[in-house]
């Protein structure tokens, strides 16, 4: 409840949190130096006395925007749209607001009137969150007026930056602890950058753990794709293990599995990427990488607003992906183990 039925400060908030005002203050504009157990005590104390930063005030206080222009696309899919929650939350959290546009990258014409329309709003910058090629082309061809950050799963520096490819040779290795040795891969769409770092992980992680690839089919990160995927193949591979490049993909190839004959995990393992919120209700429940989508949003926009605020805009560190083991994988049949 707000103190004296008026809005709440951050003298308030620092107050009922037992901290300084400056604490508050650090902590609104994203500041990462903040002990774990200080930082749980504000967001605590903002949540309980519903504090909302006057923009207006701090607009014409400051002569500077506090809005934030979030471009993406494809907020049906998990990943994007929890990278976009994350943002916005973190946006929230520091002071600014956080107006989405979501583009349709299949019409370059709507992307041109997508950008126009942002350019007109007085903005303190612009969050490009680019999950394709064809979305990156058309960020990097944009002259923004304002700090813009372009977040991108890529590996041209030579560093892989999606989460699960950098961490997705756990996901293979608990497969082959099993004694799987003979894998299938449902890739993502080829033109997203995310799955092509994917499929070069699980390559990577297949040779080096001495495993055979017999397969790599294609999808488009739906439950549909990856049923589709398995039954239009005219035989079945002679693979004990799939790994999908994610997890609604994983749910449509545990069904075609099962309508042509296989048990999961007896005959077949199946095991996913992302660990969606129903993950642990499928049937089996699936096997997977969990990732920190909304993470990976709130650090891409407080990188950005430390370009705003001229102060330290180096990416905070994101959570690690960590495998979760469920019913979907289980020992590969004793006939096919070396």
């Amino acid at each position: 409840m707000e103190p004296s039925g008026r809005p709440a400060t951050i003298y308030d908030v620092a107050q009922a949190a037992g901290v300084s005002h400056q604490t508050v203050s650090r902590f609104l504009k994203g500041f990462t130096g903040i002990r774990p157990e200080t930082r749980q005590r504000v967001e605590r104390a903002l949540d309980e006395l519903g504090y909302r930063p006057n923009l207006t005030a701090r607009s014409l206080k400051s002569g500077r925007s506090h809005r934030i222009g979030a471009l993406t696309h494809e907020v049906s899919h998990v990943g994007p749209s929890r990278i976009a929650q994350g943002a916005s939350v973190a946006a929230r959290e520091a002071g600014y607001v956080l107006d989405l546009v979501s583009l349709d990258v299949e019409d370059p014409r709507a992307i041109e009137e997508s950008l126009e329309l942002m350019a007109q709003f007085d903005l303190a910058g612009v969050l490009a969150l680019s999950s394709t090629d064809a979305m990156t082309r058309a960020f990097e061809a944009t002259r923004f007026r304002v700090p813009v950050l372009i977040a991108v799963a890529s590996d041209d520096d030579g560093r892989r930056t999606d989460p699960a490819a950098v961490h997705l040779h756990e996901l293979v290795g608990h497969l082959a602890g099993l004694g799987h040795r003979r894998l299938v891969h449902i890739a993502g769409p080829a033109e997203w950058p995310a799955s092509r770092l994917r499929l070069r992980a699980y390559d990577d992680a297949v040779r080096d753990l001495g495993l055979a690839s017999v397969g790599v089919l294609s999808g488009d990160w739906s439950a549909r794709s990856g049923y589709d995927a398995i039954m239009a193949l005219p035989e079945l591979p002679e693979a004990t293990a799939y790994l999908a490049a994610n997890d609604q993909t994983a749910l449509g190839a545990m069904l075609a599995l099962k309508e042509r004959g296989l048990r999961i995990p007896d005959d077949v393992s199946v095991v996913g990427i992302d660990d969606v919120a129903d993950a642990a209700f499928f049937d089996p429940p699936l096997t997977t990488l969990h990732l920190e989508f909304e993470a990976q949003g709130r650090a891409s926009v407080l990188q950005l607003i430390g370009s705003i605020e001229g102060v330290d805009g180096s990416r905070p560190d994101l959570p690690t992906p960590h495998l979760v083991v469920r019913g979907s994988s289980g020992p590969a049949p004793a006939s096919t183990r070396p």
